[in-house]
């Protein structure tokens, strides 16, 4: 006796051995038993999926002798539809006999009553292939037929068959069957051979069937005839020519650790044994959505490709916003082979740019654009009073430190927005002027905060604080025209920053770009900065400072990680000290020497002192 293939061998013979579309089963086994049965069925899906299987069990039921367990496969009308031979059931492949003639051939034997069974069936596989004439003489007998007729059309393209065909069926729409299913039922069918096969081997079966079950047993077929009684991963590999899904984690492990000689290596083997690189492609893209989904959901179910121990290991260390951007990457590059002479090279391309975005991704931000900054301050001499105020100019400190142009913009135009209304007089400019001033860095020097940092602080902020110094924050406004200039300054460099997150010893503060950012971080700038939220904010905390595209990121990672139970500790930031004779001094050591310059210049009988009210 020849061969029979695996897919036709175990072909179900009752609605329990189907795998998936339980759907479809239960309403038809139901339609059965209570005898509604309709005159046309239309079935659509993805090849593979049972459609014309379901459709010769339900010719089996509705003409089973038992109908309370049709089909019971025992009587001979179950028995005949199942070897093929019963003459009331007729199979039609429309993609040849899809004519004029053919159907109204079939429409002249419609009328004929059954000759053993009560229904005469006809299953017409591959409908949409008929031509609109075919299907136009079909319409009037489909719609009206006689009562032992049932016609069952079968299509895998359902948007080319004819509306007008399609109103007078119940459609049933078949899905792809899931990889756990199909894995389930091909151990099953090997189990029977007395076949071993490794767990490994079968996913990559279920994978390469794409949820059509009749693929993964003739896929199981071919892996037989070729590895015999024991069948590996390595085989299935070998045959399809496909990278198992360690072999894919492996060469991830060695994009995130800059291994580019291995990886290179790996690639030329791959291409050699006529792997098909634009799948390896989209099997990448496939483990790194997945790897993103788990991170945001922790739903082992959504994993189709990976298990729970591989995505933990692809996810280690990376954040949602790196696995994004290398699927960008390799989007990008799986469009391009349409067009490539060699799509491994193209792929070793594609690697060598997920290296770099890696190390991208790692490195500090750059600043975006340059801001004014503090230089160190040049003496100032006392002038006579301006008869009008001058009108503040904005500080560029764009040129190299030290030098007299720089100290000239500082003296002239502190970076401060002065009421017009208000008069500066020049004794004022003498009280912020410091003997020693503190060194200020560039900005880009300073690098951004750093990412775990910054999730502790979240992770330790408290609700009522932030709410507490969000009230006081809003005395930022008022300072801004400080007639104190170095106040006024540091409220200037603070008013468009926004609270986010608060602890006991910190405020963390929200700002438009990263260069603002650095400035506020700079450990120069801590003590002053620190020393304005005690004296105008009532405010003794440290102050951290982060751009709105950090903190996006970073609150999405947070969410994240809270679902998961994978959060840091809460940051531990000491104490702000504060010397809180520091402001009295400044204020009042001052006033005294410039009373005491205007006395030896005019004489102490022609200086009278006016204490403004």
């Amino acid at each position: 006796m020849s061969y029979k293939a695996l897919y036709r061998t175990y072909r179900p013979s009752s609605f329990e051995e189907v795998v998936g579309q339980q759907h479809i089963v239960t309403t038809l086994k139901n339609a059965v038993k209570q005898n509604k049965i309709a005159h046309a069925y239309l079935f659509c899906g993805p090849r593979g999926t049972g459609k014309t299987t379901i459709a010769k069990l339900l010719a089996k039921a509705v003409n089973c002798e038992d109908q309370q367990n049709a089909p019971c496969n025992q009587c001979r009308s179950c028995l005949a539809i199942q070897q093929g031979n019963h003459p009331d059931i007729v199979e039609i492949d429309a993609a040849s006999n899809n004519g004029v003639d053919e159907v109204r051939e079939l429409i002249e034997k419609v009328k004929y009553a059954p000759l053993e069974g009560r229904y005469k069936v006809y299953i017409i596989d591959e409908v949409h292939m008929m031509s609109s004439g075919a299907f136009n003489a079909l319409l009037k007998t489909l719609e009206e037929p006689p009562s032992h007729v049932i016609f069952i059309l079968a299509t895998t393209e359902p948007q080319k068959v004819l509306p007008t065909i399609i109103s007078r069926c119940q459609r049933y729409d078949f899905s792809k069957v899931s990889q756990n299913e199909i894995m389930a039922r091909v151990r099953s069918v090997l189990e029977q051979e007395h076949i071993e096969c490794d767990d490994e081997a079968l996913r990559l079966v279920a994978q390469l069937a794409d949820g059509g079950m009749r693929d993964a047993l003739s896929i199981m077929d071919q892996c037989i005839a070729y590895a015999q009684n024991h069948i590996t991963a390595a085989h299935v590999n070998e045959i399809y020519g496909i990278t198992t899904v360690s072999e894919k984690i492996e060469m991830l492990q060695w994009i995130f650790q800059h291994q580019a000689q291995l990886l290179l290596e790996k690639i030329r083997t791959l291409n050699e044994k006529g792997v098909d690189i634009k799948r390896l492609t989209s099997d990448f893209i496939e483990i790194l959505k997945e790897c993103v989904i788990f991170i945001y959901t922790q739903d082992v179910t959504l994993l189709n490709k990976i298990n729970e121990e591989e995505a933990n290991t692809i996810i280690s260390g990376k954040s949602s916003r790196e696995l994004l951007a290398l699927i960008d990457i390799l989007m990008e590059t799986l469009e391009k082979y349409r067009t490539a002479s060699s799509a491994a090279s193209y792929f070793e391309v594609a690697v060598l740019k997920m290296m770099a975005e890696l190390d991208s991704s790692q490195r500090p931000a750059a600043p975006v654009q340059t801001v004014y900054t503090q230089p160190a301050a040049a003496p100032v001499k006392p002038a006579p009073a301006p008869a009008s105020p001058a009108k503040p100019q904005i500080e560029i400190s764009n040129m190299p430190e030290g030098t007299d142009e720089e100290a000239d913009l500082t003296e002239e135009a502190p970076p401060i927005e002065i009421a017009p209304s208000i008069p500066t007089p020049p004794e004022e400019n003498i009280s912020v002027v410091q003997e020693k001033p503190a060194e200020v860095h560039s900005e880009f020097e300073i690098p951004p905060l750093d990412y775990e940092f910054v999730m502790q602080l979240l992770a330790g902020a408290n609700k009522e604080m932030r709410m507490k110094d969000e009230s006081q924050w809003k005395l930022i406004d008022q300072k801004c025209r400080d007639r104190d200039l170095n106040c006024a300054r540091i409220a200037n460099l603070l008013r468009n920053g926004k609270i986010v997150a608060c602890g006991e010893n910190y405020i963390l503060i929200c700002v438009s770009y990263q260069a603002l950012a650095n400035q506020i971080n700079d450990p120069a700038m801590k003590s002053q900065i620190n020393q304005f939220c005690y004296e105008s904010l009532k405010i003794k905390k440290q102050l951290f400072a982060i751009t709105q595209e950090q903190f996006k990121i970073e609150t999405n990672d947070f969410l994240a990680r809270s679902r998961s139970g994978t959060l840091p500790e809460p940051a531990q930031v000491a104490p702000v000290e504060i010397d809180e004779e520091v402001g009295k001094t400044e204020k009042t050591e001052p006033e005294q020497d410039v009373v005491e310059k205007l006395c030896d210049l005019f004489g102490a009988e022609n200086v009278e002192i006016i204490e403004e009210e």
